[in-house]
């Protein structure tokens, strides 16, 4: 079920789900919350993915809305993409409406309509009860024209969910608090 943007604003003065929210996202539009672009980084190096360990290919921040007001994005250009909000989803199930069970949240995030329009495809995940942090999100140019993208651009929405039922265990996982690369290889979770 999917919890209204209205509802995750009512409570997330308490459980701060979203933080760092763009003016415009405290009345927003539909049932989720845009995310804007934060930080960019390209890939370098090689990467390794085994069964128990792994290494993503190194990072170089290539931007950051802080220091720079857009990047331009090529044809065939790949990078990662960080966003300026970060989440909280509490592993522990709370109350959020009268005559409904006690549930945890999850988010799912989609790609705004106008990156497709542009060529740009942004490819993200769900994000688990239990997770902390910033987002990271894979952007690439398929189009055919090159595009400029300011820092702090709305380029993704982000919807919260109810889950229904117990969780084997919440996400403990390597990622949480928004780190981008491994930096090593390490043992996975």
């Amino acid at each position: 079920m999917i919890i209204s943007s209205h509802k995750i604003l009512e409570l997330n003065p308490t459980h701060h789900f979203i933080e760092n929210l763009a003016e415009r996202e405290k009345n927003p539009e539909g049932v989720g919350f845009d995310l804007r672009l934060g930080e960019v980084y390209a890939l370098e190096g090689d990467g390794f993915l085994g069964v128990e360990e792994r290494k993503t290919p190194d990072i170089r921040k290539i931007a950051d809305v802080r220091t720079d007001k857009s990047i331009v994005i090529k044809p065939g250009d790949f990078y990662l993409v960080k966003t300026m909000e970060t989440i909280s989803l509490p592993s522990e199930k709370i109350h959020i409406e009268d005559g409904w069970p006690p549930m945890l949240l999850m988010a799912n995030i989609h790609p705004r309509s106008t990156l497709q329009r542009c060529g740009l495809y942004l490819r993200a995940t769900k994000t688990d009860p239990g997770y902390t942090g910033e987002l990271t999100f894979a952007l690439t140019n398929l189009g055919p024209s090159t595009i400029t993208l300011e820092l702090g651009a709305r380029i993704a929405n982000l919807v919260f969910h109810g889950v229904i039922g117990q969780l084997s265990r919440a996400y403990e996982g390597q990622w949480k608090g928004g780190r981008v690369s491994t930096g090593a290889k390490e043992t996975q979770n």
